[in-house]
């Protein structure tokens, strides 16, 4: 993420022929409690003690040894793959929280570095920490790879290497009995009443839009709220039309807002990168490390043996699926980085 990103964003089980369960814990780099296994299936839990909207859902993994065969000896060695989320102080719903228990550091962004780890044969290590400490971690090896929500940028290039997994998509929500749809075309926002948030990039994109609109005679209003909550309000009493965010946390409130009075739905999606670029989240490891390689191996067997699809729906993401994972894809450029 870049620092306007920033702003708005913010177990495995393993066995060797037997399956058990791992409970993932809080901390800075603290281990999912069993030792790997090389070779089996095994059992990753993820979405746990969480609460509403989400319930512990389990994913068979096997252990992929041709992956495995290809991770730097200094991981084989350690047996351990140490994941880095940089969620303190208050995380952000679905990605990257603290459960219910007040110590499982779960969401969708440490539950796919179990995956991966699972897949390759590797003990989960989640090192939760600030946001700015997440890459003074990779820089020092302290972690190994981070999964925390961060954006393919070209600038970051020069430090680091990717391996992709989700779209960086922004999101409309609007009320779940509206009728309007975003088209991928800012001119279908004549007319309408949105809401952003302060000091974003969905904000620069939206008031970019608004400039266009009105150099064209056409008016388009903008609000603020405090926080999703105040926005959620507007759009049940009428005062807004949409709210345009981060589409992880629209999922997320759409997910615990289904039941309510208020509910709410999505109304597409647009790439955070802007128009000519589709924005990518990238698992994040030191440049030259050796790991970009087999992390991007056991992302794309996630995709195609069905693990990856149930690990988006455990999380309402499957508008954010990519068809497959690439290393160092084209990113932000310099000028948007």
């Amino acid at each position: 993420m870049s620092t306007l990103r920033r702003r708005a964003l913010f177990t495995a089980a393993l066995a060797l022929s037997a399956t058990t369960t791992l409970t993932a814990c809080g901390g800075d780099a603290d281990a999912d409690s069993a030792p790997a296994a090389t070779s089996g299936t095994s059992k990753v839990k993820i979405a746990v003690a969480t609460g509403d909207p989400y319930t512990e859902t389990t994913i068979d993994v096997p252990v992929q040894s041709d992956i495995r065969s290809q991770l730097p000896q200094k991981i084989l060695d350690s047996g351990e793959l140490v994941i880095g989320v940089g969620s303190l102080p208050s995380g952000f719903p679905p990605l990257a929280f603290t459960g219910t228990d007040a110590k499982t550091i779960t969401g969708a962004e440490p539950d796919l570095g179990r995956l991966v780890a699972a897949t390759l044969g590797l003990t989960p290590k989640v090192s939760n920490v600030t946001w700015e400490n997440l890459f003074v971690g990779i820089d020092s090896g302290r972690n190994d790879v981070g999964f925390s929500n961060i954006t393919d940028t070209e600038e970051r290039k020069a430090k680091y290497d990717f391996a992709s997994y989700r779209k960086d998509e922004l999101g409309w929500e609007v009320s779940k009995d509206s009728t309007w749809n975003f088209d991928g075309d800012y001119e279908n926002l004549a007319g309408l009443t949105v809401s952003v948030g302060a000091g974003t990039n969905q904000e620069k994109i939206l008031l970019e839009w608004k400039k266009k609109l009105e150099a064209e005679g056409k008016k388009l209003e903008v609000k603020y709220y405090t926080d999703h909550n105040g926005s959620t309000l507007a759009l049940a009493s009428g005062k807004i039309d949409a709210y345009f965010g981060p589409n992880p946390g629209i999922q997320y409130a759409i997910a615990r807002g289904a039941a309510g009075s208020t509910p709410t739905r999505s109304a597409g999606t647009y790439s955070g990168a802007g128009e000519s670029l589709q924005g990518l989240i990238a698992a994040t490891s030191k440049k030259d490390s050796g790991l970009n390689e087999p992390v991007a191996a056991a992302i794309n067997y996630l995709i195609a043996n069905g693990q990856y699809d149930a690990w988006l729906k455990a999380y309402n993401l499957q508008n954010e699926a990519v068809e497959k994972s690439e290393i160092n894809p084209p990113g932000l450029p310099l000028d948007n980085s």
